[in-house]
């Protein structure tokens, strides 16, 4: 039986008392008058659920505000009660910025506090943590995927609960490649091959491709080889029966591995979202920045990346930047990255996607606005390029376009061991780590809980960020410690590569 006497949800929410627009959490009807700060707002269109409907007059040409900063321009005149999308918002962004450094304050806000909390984990020869214990085979190029494939179907079969697992990770490149897009994929295997997930590592090659065993053994120097292999299939007799025999001898090693009491210090967690809708912004990324807080205050490293997805909202971040040198290396990566856009012929601001749209999100700005409440409040400590390794302690920027596969890929290259993914349109896809998928709203986790990990639509419910925010975390460590994601349970586990070039 219902309470009666409970009292009734609201039905639109203001993120910031400055904003123009609040949050549809409902279909609103043409004709309703939902109440806000014990106002009746009439409502003159049908607003969809995680749209907007704006809070006051704003004249064509003006600025409107959501999360208390500009998101975009008034295309044309826009009244209280009506619904603000496309048709009467457009995006103010263009090409290159220019940003001026200013030093942080003792009074700048940082939220966190530093934690005794851990986890269980496997500690490995480089002093890194790694939440897995896998072994992991990478091939050099797509020419040798398949039988890359076959080798972990054989190995897992033969050598069943040794290990906590054994896959494969193929990509269609490694030949035809030449300049950066040679040296992006050559990095990216480089980082997965020394993963502290994976304990231990077969390389597989084919032989003639440009991408050679020799030049990748190179790039991990410095791992522990111990647990590498590398072979050419060309020089093989079986090279399927080869790799079964070379995973067996890195099975023998890793399953002499246990799990132990680590520091949350040890913790690199990467942050992402997509098929992000209205509710993004206001439910499930912020709990990942509580999340990254307490890792963050506690010496662990939150990694943030799709750097397009923050075009619009990068203030935001040069202001939390330690010191200049961070600061610029902000700058360069931003300005870098719309570019990149540019010299391709491409608009800085082709964002956000059809599902993005369909799900409430207008700009590029609002998008990015939403995205880096991600990050939390913790103070920017390095600034990484595409397929750069994380040094532990602080909040990283990762450069990475927005593509989910990519830039999920790049936050496991540069030691991510789990990826806490939030979305409000649903994705099953995952990764060679742990991918905890966090629903922005309630239907998305009630119609899709094989893909969901936690629903954060909670919190448009009445639970509390701080409780939604904890539960989160504890989620978190439980993972981190062994408890399986959704992605591990669906064997959703790939990898991608940012490709830019000429094919041969």
């Amino acid at each position: 039986m219902s309470d009666s006497s409970a009292p009734a949800l609201p039905t639109v929410h203001c993120i910031d008392p400055g904003d123009d627009v609040a949050i549809a959490l409902a279909d609103l009807a043409a004709g309703s008058a939902p109440r806000i700060d014990g106002i009746a707002l009439q409502v003159e269109d049908a607003v969809p659920r995680g749209h907007k409907v704006a809070l006051r007059d704003v004249a064509a040409g003006a600025p409107l505000r959501k999360y208390g900063f500009p998101i975009g321009i008034a295309s044309q005149p826009i009244r209280r009660g009506q619904w603000v999308h496309t048709h009467n918002l457009r995006t103010a962004l263009a090409g290159a910025d220019s940003y001026a450094w200013e030093a942080p304050s003792d009074a700048r806000e940082r939220r966190g506090v530093a934690s005794a909390d851990s986890f269980q984990g496997y500690r490995r020869a480089d002093g890194r943590v790694g939440t897995r214990n896998e072994i992991w085979i990478l091939s050099t190029v797509g020419c040798v995927a398949r039988t890359a494939r076959r080798i972990a179907e054989l190995a897992r079969a033969r050598y069943a609960g040794r290990v906590d697992g054994i896959h494969a990770f193929t990509h269609p490149y490694g030949c035809s490649q030449l300049g950066d897009d040679l040296a992006r994929t050559r990095r990216i295997l480089a980082g997965l091959a020394t993963h502290p997930n994976a304990g231990g590592v077969l390389l597989l090659g084919l032989g003639c491709e440009s991408l050679q065993l020799k030049g990748l053994l190179a790039a991990i120097d410095g791992a522990d080889l111990a647990r590498v292999r590398a072979f050419d299939s060309q020089q093989a007799d079986d090279e399927v029966e080869c790799g079964v025999e070379a995973v067996g001898e890195l099975v023998a090693l890793a399953e002499r591995d246990r799990r132990e009491s680590c520091a949350l210090a040890d913790l690199v967690v990467g942050l992402k979202c997509g098929g992000s809708d209205g509710f993004s912004g206001i439910s499930a990324n912020p709990l990942l920045g509580r999340v990254a807080d307490r890792v963050a205050a506690a010496g662990g490293t939150p990694i943030l990346t799709e750097i397009p997805e923050i075009f619009g909202a990068e203030r935001l971040l040069m202001r939390r930047a330690a010191d200049r040198a961070v600061f610029e290396g902000i700058v360069s990566v931003v300005n870098d990255f719309k570019r990149y856009f540019l010299d391709h012929g491409q608009p800085v601001h082709e964002n956000p996607s059809p599902g993005n749209i369909a799900g409430g999100i207008t700009t590029l700005e609002e998008k990015s606005l939403g995205a880096v409440q991600k990050a939390g409040h913790a103070t920017v400590t390095q600034v990484l390029r595409y397929g750069e390794r994380a040094r532990a302690g602080g909040l990283a920027l990762l450069e990475a376009p927005g593509n989910d596969a990519v830039s999920s890929t790049a936050l496991v290259a540069a030691g991510a061991t789990v990826l806490l993914f939030t979305t409000g349109r649903g994705t099953p896809l995952g990764f060679p780590v742990p991918t905890l998928k966090v629903a922005s709203n309630s239907a998305l986790a009630n119609a899709k809980p094989r893909w969901i990990d936690f629903d954060a639509g909670a919190v448009l419910a009445g639970t509390s960020a701080e409780a939604a925010g904890t539960a989160l975390y504890e989620r978190v460590l439980e993972t981190a410690s062994g408890a399986p994601a959704r992605n591990e349970l669906n064997d959703e586990r790939d990898i991608a590569i940012w490709k830019d070039g000429v094919t041969l």
